[in-house]
């Protein structure tokens, strides 16, 4: 997976740090067209062939032949011949002459069209009408790097929700600056960012009366539904692309600075999403963000040169919601947790279960080391990293079903877990 930075390090798969990355290939195999081309063998459309077996066409009648003396073909010849010419010489003279009489018709002369219709409510030119004025560029500057990304305004005195990559660099030293919509630059400062949610708040300086953007709710959003994907990919501000919800619930881990890496439970889409998108936001075609644009798959091995193959991973809204309020309220971020250690290199179909915390949930819950999870509520889980991306995902103190295996036993059992509170 790469993160949408054109000047981070080099990102993981999404599935496993280390992963191969798929090879990029520009050789094109040759196609043959399926049909044969005229002179290769195929009888010619009009003829006929018969075999022994065929019925045989009825020869029609002999008819007599019409004779004409050689007085009256020589004079039929030379007729035809001046007839001949005669027509083609009153034809030629009639193009010509329609040719010089008539007016030339030019586009070029001719007035633009002017629109007749608006935007309909719900299409793409009025969501992104009112989406983009929220919608800022974001250039992070330090003395060995520089970044480029995005953000949303969620506040109009100037509070705005990006990637933490996009902004790390200049947490502790650098400068900040802020792009509006309408091409106004403006000093900002970094507030908050965690790395494992790859979530971070930054506020423009005296900002007033700013647009805010609306959120929608993530768990709403169906495989299918159209979306919309706005930024500044390759620092071209205000860009927008649509697309759809490609699938829900995908647990993708990326690295980030300094070895670190996120876990986010993403949103898939096929809309193009570039390096340049980070931290920009995804909305439903209401223009309510539904997420943050993360993440992107890539064939490229290089991460200044990765582009957009319709594999964007988008953070949900309603946990990057969470997380911003408590990067802007604390700075410190908490998850929900069940309270146990999970084997991260395990063949295990699930989530093996290597150490229990004791006076935790998951052991109040009754669960061992050598215990599998194969499912959180009705959610298949695969992997480590997909039993914690659900978690996360997970309200403080609510209460859920694990479908658990033991190991040794094969012996499968389901139990409720409440998860631990904010």
């Amino acid at each position: 997976m790469t993160n949408m930075n054109p000047h981070s390090p080099e990102p993981s798969d999404g599935r496993a740090d280390g992963a191969d990355e798929a090879q990029e290939t520009s050789r094109f195999d040759s196609v043959r067209s399926p049909y044969q081309s005229a002179g290769e063998g195929t009888p010619a459309p009009d003829s006929q062939t018969w075999t022994s077996w065929d019925a045989q066409p009825v020869a029609d009648a002999p008819k007599k032949k019409a004779t004409v003396g050689l007085r009256t073909a020589l004079a039929l010849m030379v007729l035809g011949s001046v007839a001949t010419g005669t027509v083609v010489g009153v034809a030629s003279n009639r193009i010509g002459s329609s040719a010089s009489s008539s007016s030339v018709v030019s586009s070029l002369d001719q007035p633009s069209m002017q629109r007749t219709s608006t935007a309909e409510p719900g299409s793409a030119e009025q969501v992104a009408k009112a989406v983009l004025p929220s919608v800022v560029s974001i250039q992070a500057v330090t003395r060995t790097a520089a970044s480029e990304g995005s953000g949303s305004i969620i506040s109009s005195d100037g509070y705005v929700m990006t990637n933490n990559h996009v902004v790390s660099g200049a947490s502790q030293s650098g400068v900040l600056e802020v792009t509006l919509a309408d091409g106004t630059v403006k000093q900002a400062d970094f507030v908050a960012g965690d790395a494992s949610t790859d979530i971070a708040v930054i506020k423009i300086r005296d900002a007033t009366n700013l647009p805010v953007m609306a959120f929608g709710d993530s768990n709403d959003l169906a495989v299918g539904q159209d979306v919309m994907a706005i930024g500044s990919p390759l620092g071209l501000s205000s860009t927008v692309t649509t697309g759809i919800v490609s699938a829900m619930n995908r647990p993708v881990r990326a690295s980030g600075e300094e070895g670190e890496s996120s876990l986010i439970d993403a949103i898939q889409t096929d809309a193009a999403i570039n390096p340049g998108n980070s931290g920009g936001p995804l909305v439903d075609m209401q223009g309510n963000q539904v997420g943050i644009n993360s993440v992107i798959a890539s064939v490229s091995s290089g991460g200044d040169t990765a582009g957009s193959i319709g594999l964007g991973f988008a953070i949900p809204a309603n946990f990057a919601k969470r997380v911003a309020t408590q990067l802007i309220d604390s700075g410190v971020v908490t998850q929900p947790m069940i309270g146990v250690q999970l084997a991260g290199n395990s063949n295990a179909a699930g989530a093996l279960i290597s150490s229990v915390q004791d006076g935790g949930p998951g052991a109040a819950a009754g669960l061992a080391p050598g215990d599998v999870v194969t499912k959180l509520n009705d959610r298949p889980i695969d992997s480590a990293d997909a039993l914690i991306a659900a978690v996360r995902s997970q309200n403080f103190g609510e209460t859920i079903r694990l479908t658990v295996t033991q190991q040794n036993t094969s012996q499968t059992r389901e139990v409720e877990v409440t998860l631990t509170s904010e």
